[in-house]
């Protein structure tokens, strides 16, 4: 159990020690090598740039090895020109943001003629040398400690683990650099070992005791290693791929979402067998695939209400003219039992429009309310009401709602009702038709009419900006209203900005999103309890984002996360199903079985 309590406690400092991680923290190892030598750390600001260095005939040439040297690669014309270019542009910064630049001087000839050398070479640039955001650190072969203090203070030197140094020894070692496989034999895949954990961090802490910084070579250069790396507080990490790295420290404000609210989930209570439904409550997780879902559970530590749902399958979303759909297809074919193609709502793949669930079950004398966290008039809420060929034609979609036979419509998007570029207000022809229209979410609690409309852009910014408990409100709302009449009713609920989230690549969007769909999860399985009429079906249109965890903690709650795209992909997504008839959801179907299946169950189809 220490073991595990430990390793959990070291990642869960990534994130505080994370926010201090920034692109001086990285060493361009072997910058020579890389396309751009100078040129590509530079400009990523690179805490440390490295250069092997040969003394040949007076002469300092960067290379590897001696085989490799050429004339044309010099210390001077490679490095200390640049540099020097540089600070004269910047006047005097090191770079343009302010940040200290250390160039590392990897000698790899004879210790003391080389650096005797490079010094030499060095006070033919005053402005490198005199510079405070500066620090030229000697590596490799070095002189005996004893005869550092034979050579100019602007020269620093590279400590090691092994060697013992007097305080104004000390105050020469810039850093203390160790090869990590004389250490452990981890390969930068997984996690280390226990024993090396705490020997390793034992090093560091021996050495930030020094207050000096620390720094490994022989790292593997992938993600995985970076993480463990910042994990363990490392100062430098040594890479050959500047840019990646780059990126990723910057991106983890984005890909790191440390959770601090936390809420109880609700377990269910009762079991339904081969029973038909009178109600179904649909609730739509838009661009929520397994890992959206997953990442909710561990920042939830541990607990989601998705995953005390007993009955769960899997819904394949491909549309009809494409493998990876949109919301427009993919909420079409759970709203009218057809595939059709991306862009198009709730008409079929030649434009002739296709009878939705709400059309057909106002015929059986449902009542039906559509609900969305987003624009009413976006892709999946539009498809349970509208039928056009263009899903970007907010105006025309909101105009559908005229003919539409649902009697509660609650989201954002009120514009497309009443500022719209046609001069019409549909709110007073909805007025007319017997509806209630507020433009204002809190009027919520004081409408009496069971036929209402509320939209308000305001009520449904993201968690993040404060939206709210907008979602468990207006299904609240709807199942009270509906509760009053004798007649079944159809709810769809969409839970739209999971999909921003992923469409942005931010894990704390994407979580808090989640964890505010759970919510409501939550208030609908407890409803079925309470109602034993009601089918309560969980899914989504598709997965947005790529979504990967790469680290977390259920403990701690909180979830590391890599995109692989800022838009959609194909894999198939859960369904989850409680209530009577929910049976029939599991198993893996095309997304459009979701409409049969709920046919069949109701109606009898």
């Amino acid at each position: 159990m220490k073991k595990i309590i430990t390793l959990f406690c070291l990642q869960f400092f990534l994130f505080v020690q994370a926010q201090e991680y920034s692109s001086s923290n990285i060493h361009s190892h072997n910058d020579y090598d890389s396309k751009l030598p100078f040129y590509g750390a530079y400009s990523n600001e690179s805490g440390v740039i490295e250069a092997d260095v040969f003394l040949v005939n007076n002469e300092l040439f960067v290379a590897h090895t001696s085989k490799e040297i050429a004339l044309h690669n010099t210390l001077k014309t490679m490095y200390l020109e640049p540099l020097s270019s540089k600070l004269k542009a910047l006047g005097g910064k090191a770079y343009p943001s302010g940040k200290p630049l250390i160039l590392m001087i990897d000698i790899k000839s004879d210790a003391d003629s080389t650096l005797k050398a490079i010094v030499q070479q060095l006070k033919t640039f005053p402005d490198i040398i005199s510079n405070k955001n500066i620090k030229v650190v000697i590596s490799g072969n070095r002189p005996l400690q004893s005869l550092w203090k034979e050579y100019p203070d602007f020269i620093y030197f590279d400590g090691r683990l092994n060697e013992n140094y007097t305080p104004d020894q000390l105050a020469r070692v810039e850093m203390i650099s160790e090869d990590l496989h004389e250490i452990t034999v981890w390969n930068g895949k997984g996690v280390l070992t226990q024993p090396d954990t705490e020997k390793i961090q034992a090093i560091i802490k021996k050495v930030h005791d020094q207050n000096k910084k620390i720094r490994f070579w022989a790292t593997q250069d992938n993600v995985n290693t970076y993480m463990i790396l910042m994990n363990l507080k490392v100062d430098f990490i040594g890479t050959d791929k500047v840019a990646e790295l780059t990126q990723f420290i910057n991106n983890l404000k984005n890909t790191f979402y440390q959770n601090t609210e936390f809420h109880q989930v609700y377990v269910p209570k009762n079991v339904f067998k081969n029973k038909r439904p009178k109600n179904v409550i649909l609730l739509i997780g838009d661009g929520m695939g397994l890992t959206q879902i997953y990442s909710g559970y561990t920042a939830n530590k541990g607990q989601l209400n998705l995953f005390n749902i007993p009955t769960q399958g899997f819904s394949i979303t491909k549309s009809f003219d494409s493998y990876i759909t949109d919301s427009a297809a993919g909420g079409s074919a759970m709203a009218t039992g057809h595939k059709t193609n991306n862009r198009f709502i709730s008409v079929d793949e030649k434009g002739k429009p296709l009878t939705s669930l709400t059309e057909q079950l106002a015929k059986k004398n449902y009542k039906t309310a559509i609900i969305s966290a987003g624009d009413i008039t976006d892709a999946t809420p539009a498809a349970f009401y509208a039928h056009q060929s263009e899903r970007s034609l907010s105006e025309p979609i909101a105009n559908d709602f005229l003919s539409s036979p649902s009697d509660i419509l609650i989201g954002g998007g009120q514009k497309s009702f009443i500022s719209r570029k046609d001069g019409r207000d549909l709110s007073k022809i909805l007025k007319e038709k017997g509806y209630t229209f507020s433009d204002k979410f809190s009027s919520l609690d004081t409408i009496k009419n069971n036929r209402f409309v509320v939209l308000e852009d305001a009520a449904v910014v993201s968690m993040k900006k404060g939206r709210g408990d907008f979602l468990t409100k207006s299904l609240a709302k709807a199942t009270n209203i509906f509760s009053t009449t004798k007649n079944p009713f159809f709810i769809m609920a969409e839970g739209a900005q999971i999909d921003y989230g992923g469409h942005q690549t931010n894990v704390e969007y994407v979580v808090r999103e989640m964890l505010d769909f759970d919510k409501l999860v939550g208030q609908a399985m407890e409803f079925v309890d309470n109602n034993r009429e009601t089918l309560l079906i969980v899914t989504a249109d598709h997965e947005t984002g790529g979504l990967s965890l790469i680290d977390g903690s259920i403990e701690k709650g909180y979830v590391h996360g890599s995109f692989s795209t800022n838009d959609h992909t194909s894999v198939p997504v859960p369904v989850f199903a409680y209530g009577p008839g929910s049976e029939k959801f599991t198993g893996i179907y095309q997304n459009a079985a979701i409409y049969d299946k709920i046919m069949e169950l109701i109606v009898g189809k």
